[in-house]
Formats: structure tokens, sequence, C-alpha cells
């Protein structure tokens, strides 16, 4: 179905060869074929229609370089979107869209910008990782459970919003995403935050507002943050409670891997030339955590404990919040009786 004022712009357009063309609010059902001979066209705008899907045609436009779907009624986004090599900026808010095939980021080398908020995605594929060229990532206001752990090839990526999902977990991997400078977490269901974080060393606002965080990694503290917002979360508070006494009992393979990580730290230990041996040991190994006391090294078997940190004057932060309660672990109850190292104990609801 075609509309007067549609069709009136689609013939000037053909007629001057436009780099330009607006068919906002025009009340398309469906993209007309003929777009496929505007193949000068740099910028098309298809806002707030009742678009469903589009036509092959659309893959002449080699020349696009900015295309708005938003606020449509798109249930999928379009393969033949793989085709427009040249494309930088793609709108795809507020449509009904729910699955992404992986296909379409065969070809979208140059897409530096893109907005998939108010969907109902409920992943995203792995492949987002070839989004090489991607600086700005939108999905606020979906059904995400879950974000790959392949995102973090995205080296490219600088900007990442994600709010208003049902994340609980992020995955370590973020961690690589070497240009990220701003992470919006706000409406989610996140539980606590990778170490991985403590990469991110171009990371100026981070937003974990709205979630089920108790404390922060340790990492956090390496960041050179200039804003960051964790209102409406169950933050521990600096109160003393009363703890019991325990005794560790360290399963054999802990035992192993705390003689390893100590004697391993001295770099003309034969231990340490013998571990090149096996790269499994080194793996498994490579996950460990260290003491916040004594600095040994343990692998699996700790102690969960918080130092509280007052905010520094150069970050912007909740205005409630006055002390951030920063994860610490411990390697055994000797190190967290030990005096005046500033760790409170975890309780257990």
């Amino acid at each position: 179905m075609f509309f007067p004022m549609a069709d009136s712009l689609l013939l000037r357009a053909l007629q001057g060869k436009a780099k330009t063309l607006n068919l906002n609010g025009k009340h398309l059902q469906r993209v007309p074929r003929v777009l496929g001979q505007l193949v000068q066209l740099e910028v098309l705008q298809l806002k707030n229609n009742r678009i469903t899907e589009l036509p092959e045609e659309i893959a002449e436009l080699c020349r696009l370089t900015v295309l708005n779907l938003g606020n449509n009624a798109l249930e999928k986004v379009p393969e033949q979107l793989q085709h427009l090599i040249s494309l930088r900026k793609l709108h795809l808010f507020g449509n009904m869209i729910a699955t992404v095939s992986p296909d379409v980021f065969a070809g979208l080398e140059n897409l530096n910008f893109l907005n998939l908020n108010n969907n109902m995605l409920q992943s995203i594929p792995p492949e987002i990782y070839r989004l090489q060229s991607l600086g700005y990532l939108s999905l606020n206001n979906n059904q995400l459970k879950s974000v790959p752990k392949q995102i973090g090839l995205s080296r490219s990526l600088s900007e990442l919003h994600l709010a208003s999902n049902q994340l609980k977990t992020l995955p370590e991997e973020v961690g690589y995403m070497i240009s990220l400078s701003k992470l919006y977490l706000s409406r989610n269901q996140l539980v606590d935050l990778p170490e991985g974080l403590g990469k991110l060393k171009h990371l100026k606002i981070l937003d974990v507002a709205g979630n089920q965080i108790r404390s922060f990694p340790s990492a956090i503290e390496q960041l050179p943050l200039e804003e960051f917002y964790c209102e409406e979360n169950p933050l521990l508070q600096k109160q003393p409670v009363q703890s019991i006494h325990e005794e560790e009992i360290l399963s054999l393979s802990e035992i192993t891997a705390r003689y390893i990580l100590k004697h391993i730290r001295s770099a003309d230990s034969i231990l340490r030339i013998q571990m090149k041996l096996y790269p499994e040991a080194r793996r498994i190994l490579s996950h460990k955590n260290v003491c916040a006391v004594c600095g040994q090294g343990f692998l699996n078997m700790w102690l969960e404990c918080v130092k509280f940190v007052a905010k520094t004057k150069k970050i912007r932060l909740s205005t409630n919040v006055h002390l951030l309660p920063i994860r610490v672990f411990l390697c055994s109850y000797k190190c967290f009786n030990q005096e005046d190292h500033g760790l409170f104990g975890v309780a257990v609801p």
C-alpha cells in the first residue's frame, strides 16, 4: 500500500538522484521496491511506520550509511541488511524483534552504531564480535538473560547499554573490551560483577543501579571512573556481626594448589620450571585468588570478606552512598583473625 505523500517524495528522489530520503511517519506497511533504484542514497529514514519486512531490492543501496527503521513492526532483524556494506548507523528500536540471525553481521564491517532498544530479544548471537567497527551498542528494554562471552572480542566498542533486561551475570570476558568507556547495566538482576571489569582501563561511566548487588569486586578500585551509579542495590553496610570460628578442612587438590602457588613465586624455583611441562595445571592455577591479608595464592576454598572504601572526590557517585563495599577474599580463618586488617566477614543470610 502506498500513500500520495510517500509516492511524491519517491518520485522527486528518483528524478533528483537524492542522497537523503525521509519517509518517517508515512503509514507504510511495506517498503517500496523502487527504492532499489536510488543507488546514490546515503541516508534513509523509515521511522514511525508499520513495516514488517524489507524488500530484496534494499540490497542495491550499497552507498547507504544511515538507516532508521525505528518504531515499526519488524519481528526479526532483516537479513537483507548484510548487503549494506557501507552502513555505519542502524536504528531498529521500538520494533518486536525477538531474533537476530548471525548472518546479518557478515557484511556489516563498517557499522559503528546499533540501536536495538525496546524490542523482545532474549539473547545476542555470539557472532556479534564480527562487527569489528562497532563503537556504540544499545540493547535497553529487552528480555536479555545473558551476554555471550564473545562480546569480549568487540575491541572497538566504547559504549554499551544493557539497562532494563533480565541479566543475572556478566561474562569475565567483558574485561577484554579494551575501548569500553561507558557501561550501563541498571535495572537488571545482577548479583555481582566480574573481576574482569578491572581490565577496562578506559571505563569512565558505570551504572549498576537497581540490581541485587551486595558488594563490588576488588578490581573496581583500579577503574578510572568519573561517574558511578549504584543506588537501589542491597549493598552491605558497615555493621559488625557475631561470627563463629571454624577450622579449615582443605581438600587434597587445594593443599596441592597452595603448595605450588607458594613455591612458583620464586623465579629460580625448580617447581616453576617444571610447571612449563604441564599446560593443564597452569590453566587451572591461572584462576587463582590472592589472600588480601597474607598475599598467598589459593584456588577454590576461601572466606569472602569486604572492605569499605570512601568515594573519591573525582567520582560522581549516587548521593545516598558514602562507603563502597569492596569484595575481597582471604585464604583462612587464621588470616581473618589477624588484627587491624579493616576487613569485615560477610554474614550468610
